[in-house]
Protein backbone atom coordinates (compact mmCIF):
# COMPACT_ATOMS: atom_id res chain seq x y z
CA UNK A 1 0.00 0.00 0.00
CA UNK A 2 2.85 2.22 0.34
CA UNK A 3 3.22 2.69 -3.30
CA UNK A 4 0.20 4.72 -3.27
CA UNK A 5 1.74 7.29 -1.35
CA UNK A 6 5.16 7.68 -3.16
CA UNK A 7 2.83 7.91 -6.74
CA UNK A 8 1.63 10.59 -4.90
CA UNK A 9 4.76 12.27 -4.55
CA UNK A 10 6.16 11.55 -7.75
CA UNK A 11 2.95 13.32 -9.28
CA UNK A 12 3.78 16.09 -6.68
CA UNK A 13 7.06 16.57 -8.54
CA UNK A 14 6.38 16.35 -11.72
CA UNK A 15 3.88 18.75 -11.43
CA UNK A 16 5.99 21.16 -9.81
CA UNK A 17 9.07 20.89 -11.94
CA UNK A 18 6.62 20.97 -15.60
CA UNK A 19 4.75 23.93 -13.60
CA UNK A 20 7.97 25.36 -13.71
CA UNK A 21 8.50 24.60 -16.77
CA UNK A 22 5.46 26.11 -18.31
CA UNK A 23 4.55 22.66 -19.83
CA UNK A 24 1.39 21.85 -21.32
CA UNK A 25 1.37 18.45 -20.68
CA UNK A 26 3.63 15.80 -18.56
CA UNK A 27 4.03 12.53 -21.25
CA UNK A 28 6.51 10.64 -19.54
CA UNK A 29 8.69 9.55 -16.11
CA UNK A 30 11.99 7.66 -15.75
CA UNK A 31 12.08 6.30 -12.66
CA UNK A 32 14.92 4.34 -11.07
CA UNK A 33 14.44 1.68 -8.36
CA UNK A 34 17.27 -0.40 -6.82
CA UNK A 35 16.42 -4.13 -6.79
CA UNK A 36 16.08 -4.00 -2.57
CA UNK A 37 13.62 -1.32 -3.23
CA UNK A 38 10.36 -2.92 -1.91
CA UNK A 39 8.53 -0.85 -5.15
CA UNK A 40 6.11 -2.69 -7.27
CA UNK A 41 6.08 -1.30 -10.69
CA UNK A 42 2.62 -2.71 -11.48
CA UNK A 43 1.17 -0.96 -8.18
CA UNK A 44 2.41 2.17 -8.83
CA UNK A 45 1.55 1.91 -12.40
CA UNK A 46 -1.93 0.96 -11.23
CA UNK A 47 -2.10 3.81 -8.75
CA UNK A 48 -0.33 6.50 -11.40
CA UNK A 49 -3.48 5.92 -13.26
CA UNK A 50 -5.53 6.74 -10.83
CA UNK A 51 -3.64 10.22 -9.08
CA UNK A 52 -2.66 11.80 -12.35
CA UNK A 53 -6.30 11.68 -13.81
CA UNK A 54 -7.44 14.96 -14.84
CA UNK A 55 -3.82 16.76 -14.11
CA UNK A 56 -1.02 17.67 -16.40
CA UNK A 57 0.75 14.40 -16.09
CA UNK A 58 -2.54 12.65 -17.05
CA UNK A 59 -1.56 10.01 -19.47
CA UNK A 60 1.76 9.88 -18.72
CA UNK A 61 4.13 6.80 -19.39
CA UNK A 62 6.15 5.40 -16.70
CA UNK A 63 9.26 4.12 -17.05
CA UNK A 64 11.09 2.17 -14.91
CA UNK A 65 15.06 1.23 -14.61
CA UNK A 66 15.87 -1.34 -12.05
CA UNK A 67 19.23 -1.40 -10.95
CA UNK A 68 21.28 -4.33 -9.58
CA UNK A 69 21.90 -4.46 -5.79
CA UNK A 70 26.13 -3.71 -5.22
CA UNK A 71 27.49 -5.62 -1.66
CA UNK A 72 31.08 -5.11 -0.06
CA UNK A 73 31.52 -7.23 2.50
CA UNK A 74 32.84 -5.60 5.53
CA UNK A 75 35.43 -9.02 6.84
CA UNK A 76 37.26 -8.97 3.31
CA UNK A 77 36.14 -6.17 1.56
CA UNK A 78 34.72 -7.98 -1.10
CA UNK A 79 32.47 -6.43 -3.47
CA UNK A 80 30.00 -8.19 -5.40
CA UNK A 81 26.46 -8.32 -7.31
CA UNK A 82 23.60 -9.58 -5.10
CA UNK A 83 22.07 -12.66 -7.25
CA UNK A 84 19.34 -14.02 -6.11
CA UNK A 85 18.10 -13.76 -2.45
CA UNK A 86 21.39 -15.20 -0.91
CA UNK A 87 23.49 -12.35 0.99
CA UNK A 88 27.07 -14.03 2.33
CA UNK A 89 30.07 -12.78 0.73
CA UNK A 90 31.21 -14.90 -2.00
CA UNK A 91 34.78 -14.84 -1.21
CA UNK A 92 34.17 -15.34 2.99
CA UNK A 93 30.92 -16.14 3.36
CA UNK A 94 30.64 -13.35 6.01
CA UNK A 95 26.96 -12.19 5.84
CA UNK A 96 28.40 -8.56 7.58
CA UNK A 97 27.44 -6.86 4.60
CA UNK A 98 27.25 -3.38 3.36
CA UNK A 99 24.62 -2.17 0.86
CA UNK A 100 26.21 0.24 -1.79
CA UNK A 101 23.71 0.26 -4.75
CA UNK A 102 20.35 -1.26 -4.83
CA UNK A 103 18.10 0.50 -2.38
CA UNK A 104 17.62 3.31 -4.39
CA UNK A 105 14.72 4.84 -5.56
CA UNK A 106 13.82 8.32 -7.21
CA UNK A 107 12.51 10.11 -10.03
CA UNK A 108 15.05 10.68 -12.67
CA UNK A 109 13.08 12.75 -15.52
CA UNK A 110 10.26 13.68 -17.06
CA UNK A 111 9.29 14.44 -20.52
CA UNK A 112 7.34 17.35 -21.17
CA UNK A 113 5.30 19.57 -24.21
CA UNK A 114 5.65 22.90 -23.78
Amino acid sequence: MHELSVTQSLLEIALRHAQQAQARQVTALHIVVGQLASIVDDSVQFYWDFVAKDTLAAGAQLHFRRLPAELKCLDCGEQFTLTGDVLPCPACQSTRIRILTGDEFYLESIEIET
